[in-house]
């Protein structure tokens, strides 16, 4: 029984204490505005208060003074007390995202992958294909995929039965398409790919967003690879010269009011990105490392009005400054010797586990065998695990030092086999 007694005695002492805080709070910040009674009054109660703690007052006493404190507050608090709920929640959430923001700008980021150019270690957005109504998920299979997957469904339907064609460019087997203004969430302006399919000569147009490798899912839902649709263009074009670009014909009849193509788009890998170590210590060979773009000077870092893409993108750190890079496909060579550092590395060498091996692109860096490139001081050389289809420093040269922001820490979303650790 005097273990409750003493507890409760406990509590209102530490209640006490926070009265006083405000009271002086009140005290400091309105006393040039209060009236001169006021101000004598909360100075007085104030000290009653004080007193009855130094003399160790009971509960009942501490409850007393309080109540007798917290009327004169009431009267002299202004905004600072009492305080509406509309207050308090506005300093909630004020604090809690000034919280956040240091916290995202000082130790942890989090970023979004949205392509596939470090595939298959990190997945951009990819697609899932259905090749039958019967393994078509529902809307409520649809639900749950969207909330753990981020999943959105895409289907064009046949308005008639009969022949499917589409665009191709000649010489690269790609489909044709345009670039449309949309809305992502229905609310933030953003750019879809439009492409169009004739379906008994009818145009069928189906929506996706420009990061997308639309390609992909068109060959997994029709079996069409690059080279069946480069020889089918050729085919085409013989009958009907065209320049650029012509029809070729699927090798499936649609049916009407079923689906020419039905896929989903899994969102790309979303993960935190450690901001702090690079601060005491440098990258190393085989990190993925995340930078900005602003200060990369290349056609290939702008927009399509020629504007400096101002983006974070993730790559693998290949080489630090005064290196010297090499690659005899599918070997990326370091130094003279095949690069090691990262479990990607061997993979890619190997062409094993989905990994395809390095490339020279002849562009600038890195053009062909033989081309040996050195790192300058305070540069870095980036590439992605995919590397046939990874735009990074083969096209646009050296990341600056300075613009290194840091190294992935965790994939936290979607749940798929990514989810953990970053690699």
């Amino acid at each position: 029984m005097f273990g409750i007694f003493a507890s409760q005695e406990k509590k209102m002492r530490e209640n006490a204490g926070n009265w006083l805080e405000l009271a002086d709070k009140v005290y400091h910040y309105r006393r040039d505005v209060l009236p001169e009674p006021q101000v004598a009054e909360l100075q007085g109660l104030t000290a009653e208060l004080k007193a009855l703690l130094k003399e160790k007052a009971g509960a009942e006493k501490l409850k007393l003074g309080i109540e007798r404190l917290e009327d004169v507050l009431r009267r002299t608090g202004g905004a600072i007390y009492p305080k509406t709920a509309l207050i308090e929640n506005v300093e909630f959430f004020l604090v809690a995202a000034l919280v956040i923001l240091g916290i995202r700008t000082y130790f942890v980021q989090p970023f979004k992958i949205p392509t596939n150019s470090m595939w298959p270690t990190y997945s951009g957005m990819t697609p899932e294909v259905w090749k039958s109504e019967a393994e078509t998920p529902g809307l409520l299979m649809r639900g749950a995929r969207f909330v753990m997957f981020g999943a959105q469904h895409k289907e064009l339907i046949a308005p008639a039965s009969g022949t499917v064609t589409v665009p191709v460019t000649r010489g690269s087997g790609r489909l044709q398409f345009q670039l449309v203004s949309a809305r992502s969430w229905l609310v933030f302006p953003s750019v879809n790919r439009e492409y169009t399919f004739h379906v008994d000569g009818r145009p069928v147009k189906i929506q996706v967003p420009e990061d997308f490798d639309f390609d992909w899912a068109f060959e997994d839902a029709t079996g069409l690879k690059y080279e069946d649709r480069i020889r089918l263009a050729e085919q085409a074009a013989a009958r009907s010269p065209l320049f650029g670009s012509v029809d070729i014909a699927l090798p499936k009849r649609a049916e009407k009011g079923k689906p020419v193509i039905s896929f989903d788009i899994v969102t790309g890998d979303q993960l935190f990105v450690d901001r702090m170590s690079y601060h005491f210590v440098a990258p190393k060979v085989g990190q993925g490392f995340v930078f900005r773009t602003d200060n990369i000077r290349s056609e290939y870092m702008r927009g399509r009005n020629g504007e400096p893409l101002e983006q974070y993108y993730i790559k693998r750190l290949v080489g630090g400054p005064g290196d010297t890079l090499e690659i005899r496909e599918p070997v990326l060579y370091r130094n003279g010797a095949p690069i090691t550092g990262s479990e990607a590395f061997t993979s890619n060498a190997k062409r094993s586990d989905r990994y395809r091996g390095y490339f020279n692109i002849p562009l600038k860096y890195l053009k062909e065998p033989g081309d040996v490139q050195k790192i300058p001081e305070g540069q870095f050389f980036a590439m992605g695990d995919n590397s046939g289809n990874s735009q990074d420093s083969r096209y646009w040269g050296f990341v600056p030092g300075k613009d290194v922001v840091g190294k992935p820490l965790f994939v936290y979303y979607p749940f798929t086999k990514h989810w953990g650790p970053a690699r």
